[in-house]
């Protein structure tokens, strides 16, 4: 049964199939005791996370410890839960870092697993047409959105259940994959928040036990009927089980979204170099795309009429592809590899600096990698990014092609919101965006201005609504 709806018996099997296939694999440690000791993560200082790690002894936590349950696929999931940790440390809570796919545990070598499944389809439905036509947009949007695909992973996550032994029962536990949020409440968990990430509702983020809260009103009610779930009309979601909390966003951003739109339209007013941010990622997918529109940049860099920002996350080999095809660009590029400290203090001066030209980063360590992102978006004026969890984010932002159809969802709120652009799917609407960007300040203005009065609507408030749900708990 989920939410009162009865799956059927041949679905049931599939699924305890699949998670006998992970046994056969990985081993079983159902009756295994893993204990976790807590690990300062220093890079991001200003979040103050303790890191989960294994341990020998028991687990001893502070008081006013938050559970941040997450995975890396991609970098949209660690971002998510960076938001929400940078909300908790504001409310007073002490967030502690539960990377559930970094243990040697059969659980997190599942995840790893799938992991690595997702992340070669996503890079290859970009390469091939026909894969990504016939397979990949039909998974990701209809595929993941049945009422049946949350069983198999229901099962599945029943070998994450070891991992939470050293944590108590009534601990406020965010999940920022429906994956952890699933692994906590087979552990007993009482007081488990399901952040679910994107916009359009999908059987896969069900974790029945929890809290789950999502981000838009079409995603509210799309959750709250299960709608499209399966072929017959289901039971709907109970009140208690479903929340509308707004964008999950970190407090360092949404705190300063005044102070960073105005300066955006000083320089409009200004006349100065539009800032381009473009957000290469994790996976190093769309890569064709950004390299077109770097190139349609050059030009403009040139007169000092745009600056460019590339965060290439953590892997230099799409630099390296920059470097073959765009040696104009690169030549010239300040370059801050695995120098965040010195990204840091470069970012510190952009309030005041107007300059053009190009900047690029790229970090291996996973947490300055995605952070990078954070800090450059309070500097940019346009972010270039696909539609995924970035959509949400308080910055004017220039829609690329989506990777996976639940993606589109994203696009299509961000730009009824007002501040992004339509989703341009092709190099050449990519760069004629570029050209009106550039062209026609107003463009980046009312962005700003629609930014503004989202915040004053507490659009961007879902990272503390999350923190304070996992505190207090179902109601009662």
């Amino acid at each position: 049964m989920i939410f009162g709806n009865p799956i059927d018996e041949k679905t049931i099997r599939k699924a305890e199939k699949s998670k006998a296939k992970f046994i056969k694999r990985f081993g079983d440690d159902t009756d295994k005791v893993y204990h976790l000791g807590l690990s300062p993560i220093g890079q991001i200082p200003e979040l103050g996370i303790q890191n989960l790690v294994h341990a020998d002894e028991p687990l001893q936590l502070p008081d006013n410890a938050l559970i941040v349950g997450n995975i890396r696929m991609g970098f949209g999931h660690y971002r998510i839960a960076m938001a929400i940790a940078s909300c908790a440390k504001y409310l007073g809570r002490t967030p502690v870092w539960f990377d559930l796919a970094s243990f040697d545990a059969t659980g997190s070598k599942m995840i790893r697993s799938q992991n690595e499944l997702y992340s070669m389809g996503s890079k290859l439905s970009q390469k091939v047409a026909l894969f990504n036509k016939l397979y990949w947009e039909p998974l990701n949007s209809e595929g993941f959105r049945k009422i049946t695909y949350n069983a198999a992973d229901q099962k599945n996550s029943e070998l994450l259940v070891p991992l939470f032994a050293d944590l108590p029962k009534d601990i406020p536990y965010v999940g920022t994959h429906v994956w952890p949020s699933q692994g906590a409440v087979h552990a007993g968990l009482t007081h488990v928040v399901n952040a679910i990430p994107d916009n359009w509702p999908m059987g896969l983020h069900l974790a029945e036990g929890s809290i789950h809260t999502v981000q838009t009103p079409f995603a509210y009610l799309g959750y709250k009927k299960l709608n499209g779930m399966a072929k017959e009309a289901l039971k709907p979601m109970p009140a208690e089980d479903l929340y509308r909390v707004g964008h999950y966003i970190d407090h360092e951003l949404v705190s300063n979204i005044e102070h960073d739109c105005s300066l955006r339209i000083a320089r409009m007013d200004a006349g100065a170099p539009v800032r381009f941010l473009m957000t290469v990622g994790g996976a190093g997918a769309g890569g064709d795309l950004y390299l077109a529109m770097a190139k349609h940049l050059l030009p403009y860099i040139k007169q000092g009429k745009a600056q460019l920002m590339i965060n290439f996350g953590d892997h230099l080999s799409m630099w390296e592809v920059f470097k073959k095809q765009l040696p104009e660009l690169t030549d010239s590029c300040r370059t801050f590899f695995n120098d965040y400290k010195g990204l840091c203090e470069w970012a510190a001066t952009l309030d005041g600096e107007c300059a053009s030209g190009a900047v690029a980063f790229c970090h291996d360590d996973i947490f300055e990698a995605v952070y990078s992102t954070n800090l450059l978006m309070r500097k940019c004026d346009v972010l270039v990014t696909k539609p995924s969890e970035l959509a949400f984010y308080p910055v004017p932002k220039l829609m690329m092609r989506h990777i996976g159809g639940h993606e589109v969802y994203g696009a299509v709120y961000a730009r009824e919101m007002g501040d992004a652009t339509y989703e341009c799917e092709t190099a050449e609407a990519l760069c004629d965006m570029i050209d009106s960007l550039i062209g026609d300040r107003e463009l980046i203005r009312r962005m700003c201005g629609r930014i503004i009065d989202l915040k004053a609507m507490r659009v961007y408030d879902g990272g503390y609504e999350v923190v304070k749900l996992a505190v207090e708990g179902r109601p009662q």
